[in-house]
């Protein structure tokens, strides 16, 4: 398996990382052109030296295990890139139009000096996500979280709170016995991050796929000098526009249509076949997996179409991206989201991170364990409270932090108190208000930093993009905060002066 995630973070050849140490690490490094005088102030200038990338480099370097080859971009070339368009959302393209154009973007980057030039390619971006996964990103989370909060005592063995469950009720009552008192807030709640497709219909699958194996008839035959063989395609498009610009829609036609594109492909697919079998045709490996796909999805709308039903176990709703499945979530604006599903949690001091990431559906009940047990290994300690919503508050949830003292919010099981005391109803109240945090950090990921629309194609850039958009909600909290800590003793010492103006004046 790590054999296997190098191969895909090399994106299949051998590259070498080679350590630059001379790059500039400071603003008084970075090589200005007569003139120019950068702002020290700058936001991308404190972003900058909130990030310990000398300790992320080295972590980074372990994805090149080759000692020959063409040598990699730098770490902070790669991911200085993609926190700045996971800010503001810029394509591959525009991205580097910026960074040539901004001397700010090519010192957070970690260029020697300001150059309008290119730093990279715009195609290399896929590439980065490639490699900076979504493994490796929850570990810069943590060493950003650490390298910021130097107080805090994290464990050296802790993975980021990534997705490994590893035994988490092996613990028995002696150990338990010995565990430092329970200290700090987790809050744990579940979204669904969209992919930017079109809207699934069973016609339109099914014209698409149709399509599809007449391109890859349409290529075998002019690779082997066979000729083409009676497809039918001006009729198949014409059954496809007659319900397509169908105003209304029976029941009765959409069927009558599915049916007859259904039979299209089955046709077009027993042209492949006998190709293959009878003539010695070898398909490339791209015309493979889309050859996959489609018998998959042709084999899922017809069982639809036999049974007379509209539920399938894996279904496709995207060949180009045949791993996402439909989401059911039950919201008022999307009952039935396309993308990934996952689990963020978010500690006492605003980090947030990605405690489970999966494109099938799957009931969050059962992370709240592992969510918990990921914040014992970085701090060392169990959460004194554990804020989520009604889903994760199973009997078995609660008997797991009943044994280990963890106060979980909401209703007792049972019948409700008739008379709940003033100091029960204050904690009630304050542990709703808390748990709006984990709300508004989704908001902000997805109004602010992209993941309310995930326009990647492939599964690992897909979940590298979640990962991104999280770290990036982290560092700008961040940076928030420090602005705050530096400007609030001013603003104090401002209101304070005016008090003692309006006190002379009077």
């Amino acid at each position: 398996m790590q054999k296997q995630s190098k191969k895909l973070a090399l994106g299949g050849k051998a590259k070498v990382y080679k350590f630059d140490r001379d790059h500039q690490y400071s603003l008084s490094d970075f090589n200005q052109p007569l003139g120019m005088e950068m702002n020290p102030e700058n936001r991308w200038v404190k972003k900058a030296a909130m990030i310990p990338w000398d300790e992320i480099e080295d972590r980074y370097a372990e994805l090149f295990p080759s000692k020959v080859g063409m040598p990699a971009k730098p770490l902070r070339t790669a991911l200085g890139s993609l926190l700045i368009q996971k800010e503001y959302g810029y394509s591959d393209r525009e991205l580097v139009e910026q960074i040539k154009e901004n001397p700010y973007y090519q010192y957070f980057i970690g260029l020697p000096g300001y150059e309008y030039k290119a730093p990279f390619v715009p195609s290399l971006l896929v590439e980065f996500r490639k490699r900076l996964d979504e493994n490796v990103l929850a570990e810069i989370n943590e060493m950003i979280a650490a390298y910021n909060n130097p107080d805090d005592s994290s464990d050296d063995d802790s993975n980021g709170g990534g997705n490994s469950a590893d035994n988490t009720n092996t613990e028995n009552d002696n150990q338990l016995a010995c565990e430092p008192e329970n200290e700090g807030t987790l809050i744990l709640d579940a979204t669904c991050a969209p992919q930017n497709i079109a809207y699934p219909q069973d016609i339109n699958l099914l014209n698409e796929a149709r399509e599809n194996l007449e391109s890859i008839i349409d290529q075998i035959c002019d690779e082997y000098n066979f000729y083409k063989p009676r497809m039918y395609r001006e009729k198949a498009r014409k059954a496809y526009l007659a319900l397509a610009k169908c105003r209304k829609r029976t029941g009765k036609r959409i069927r009558k249509a599915i049916g007859q594109q259904l039979r299209f492909i089955s046709r077009d697919l027993g042209y492949i076949d006998m190709f293959v079998l009878y003539n010695d045709v070898v398909l490339n490996d791209k015309q493979k997996k889309r050859l996959f796909v489609l018998k998959e999805l042709y084999e899922q709308q017809k069982y639809m179409y036999d049974n007379k039903t509209h539920k399938v176990k894996d279904r496709i709703v995207s060949i180009s991206q045949p791993y996402i499945r439909p989401i059911v979530r039950g919201k008022a604006k999307a009952p039935v989201e396309f993308g990934a599903k996952l689990d963020m949690s978010i500690d006492e001091k605003g980090i947030a991170r990605l405690e489970k990431l999966s494109f099938d559906a799957y009931n969050e009940e059962d992370v709240l364990v592992t969510a918990i047990e990921n914040y014992r290994k970085r701090t060392g300690h169990y959460p004194e409270r554990v804020l989520v919503d009604q889903i994760y508050r199973n009997q078995k949830n609660r008997a797991y932090c009943k044994s280990r003292k963890i106060r979980i919010s909401g209703k007792a099981l049972g019948r409700p108190k008739k008379n709940p005391t003033l100091e029960e109803k204050k904690i009630a109240h304050q542990d709703n208000m808390d748990r709006i945090e984990v709300e508004r950090g989704f908001s902000l990921a997805k109004r602010c930093f992209g993941m309310g629309l995930i326009t990647t194609k492939l599964d690992i850039t897909t979940r590298s993009s979640i990962a991104l958009s999280i770290l990036a909600m982290n560092l700008g909290n961040l940076a928030r905060a420090f602005l705050l800590a530096a400007f609030y003793p001013i603003f104090l010492l401002s209101l304070q002066n005016n008090e003692q103006f309006k006190l002379l004046d009077y």
